[in-house]
């Protein structure tokens, strides 16, 4: 919702942006959301600031940090294998929080 949030109300294509969003967000069956508790948040946002530190994030890496931090612990807390190509961040994440489950995967081209 971050992304709705941020986009511009007067661009053309954010009606359309929305609309999609809302879709998927809809498509979402409750049986498949799982909502981080506030421990879980507290330990995210002190592993984001370690990880924007180690990396030297500027502020607009900061909030992809914590994101990134929040889908490790919850997916390493429910017993998840957490699929992503972005290996930057979570290589140290692993490296930080050895027991993860993190599958990497390179984009061909």
């Amino acid at each position: 919702m971050h992304t709705v949030g941020v986009l511009d109300p007067r661009h053309p294509n954010t009606k359309t942006a929305i609309h999609q969003i809302r879709t998927v967000v809809q498509a979402m069956r409750p049986h498949r959301i799982f909502v981080p508790d506030p421990d879980l948040l507290g330990r995210a946002a002190l592993l984001s600031g370690m990880l924007c530190r180690l990396q030297g994030y500027d502020k607009d890496d900061r909030l992809r940090a914590l994101q990134d931090s929040i889908l490790f612990l919850q997916s390493n807390r429910l017993g998840l294998t957490l699929v992503t190509g972005n290996i930057k961040a979570f290589d140290y994440l692993l490296q930080l929080i050895p027991s993860g489950r993190v599958l990497f995967y390179r984009k061909n081209g």
